[in-house]
C-alpha cells in the first residue's frame, strides 16, 4: 500500500484527517532521554486520532547522533501502530546531491514515507524525490504555499500556481485515486485552499498552521476532495505541548483537533 492509499485508508476508517506533528524541543525537557520518552508517549497516545505523524527533522538534527537514533525509534513505532510517516525536511537540491537526500530521507530505517520538498532551484530538482517516492510507496509533498507570513516574498506573483501546476502534472503520470505527489498549502492562507483543491484535483494536500499559527478547523473544508479526502490537517505544539508536557492534554487536543475537522467537512 502506498502513502497516498494509506493515509486515505487511515482517513475513512478512523475518521480523521488530522497530521500529528512531532517538534520535540530539548529545552522543555531535563534531558534527551526525557525528550524521548515523551516524545513516544505522545505518539502510541495520540495514535487513534492520526492520520499520520509528521516528525520536524530539524529538531532531531539538533541533538546529533542522539536525535537521528530517536528519529529510529520515532519511525519504527509509528510503522508498528499503523501510522504513516511523512518527515518534514523541506529537502532540495540538485543532481546527485538530491539523490542523496531522497536516499537518506525516503529508504532506510530512519526514513519516513514521505517527504516534504522544496523546488525552488526548479522542477528538475524533484525528480530524485519523486522517483525514490515511487519507487518505495511513498510520497512527496511539495511547497506550493506555506504557512509563514513571509511567504508572499517568493511564492507570490503566480510562482505558487506554477508550482501547483507541475505537481498536476507529475501525478498525470501514475494510476489511482491521489499520486505519490502531495502539495504543502499552508492552514493560514483559508481563502487559497479551494482553487489549489481544483488545480490539483489529485494531490494530497497538506495544510499546515492548525492550532499555533491561528488557523482553524472551520475554515479548512475547501481542501478536501468529495467525500472528506485528499487533505491533512497538521497541528504539532498544539498537540505534543497542548498544555505543558501532559500526555493526557495531548490525547484531548488531537481528539478535538479530529472532530472540528470532521464537523467542518457534515
Amino acid at each position: 500500500m502506498t502513502f497516498a492509499q494509506a493515509v486515505t485508508d487511515r482517513t475513512r476508517t478512523h475518521q480523521t484527517r488530522l497530521c500529528v506533528g512531532l517538534d520535540p524541543r530539548l529545552d522543555a525537557y531535563r534531558d534527551a532521554e526525557h525528550l524521548r520518552s515523551h516524545t513516544l508517549e505522545v505518539l502510541e497516545a495520540t495514535a487513534p486520532f492520526a492520520a499520520c505523524v509528521k516528525p520536524q527533522l530539524a529538531f532531531y538534527e539538533a541533538l546529533g547522533l542522539d536525535g537521528l537514533r530517536i528519529l529510529e525509534e520515532v519511525c519504527a513505532a509509528a510503522r508498528t501502530l499503523g501510522v504513516p510517516v511523512l518527515l518534514d525536511a523541506k529537502r532540495g537540491d540538485i543532481g546527485s546531491t538530491a539523490q542523496a537526500y531522497a536516499q537518506g530521507w525516503l529508504t532506510g530505517r530512519h526514513a519516513g514515507a514521505a517527504l516534504t520538498v522544496n523546488p525552488f532551484l526548479g522542477f528538475e530538482t524533484l525528480t530524485p524525490f519523486v522517483e525514490a517516492a515511487r519507487a518505495n510507496g511513498g510520497a512527496v509533498f511539495v511547497l506550493v504555499k506555506t504557512s509563514n507570513p513571509g511567504q508572499g516574498d517568493l511564492q507570490g506573483g503566480g510562482i505558487s500556481e506554477r508550482v501547483a501546476d507541475e505537481v498536476t502534472r507529475l501525478n498525470a503520470q501514475e494510476d489511482g485515486e491521489y499520486g505519490s505527489v502531495g502539495a504543502v498549502v499552508g492552514a493560514t492562507h483559508p481563502g487559497d485552499l479551494a482553487a489549489f483543491r481544483v488545480r490539483m484535483p489529485r494531490a494530497l494536500l497538506l495544510l499546515p498552521g492548525l492550532g499555533a499559527q491561528g488557523a482553524t478547523a472551520a475554515q479548512l473544508a475547501p481542501a478536501f476532495a468529495a467525500g472528506g479526502t485528499g487533505a491533512l490537517a497538521s497541528a504539532s505544539r498544539g498537540v505534543q505541548y497542548a498544555q505543558g508536557l501532559s500526555v493526557p492534554a495531548s490525547v484531548a487536543a488531537a481528539r478535538s483537533f479530529r472532530d472540528e475537522l470532521n464537523s467542518a467537512l457534515n
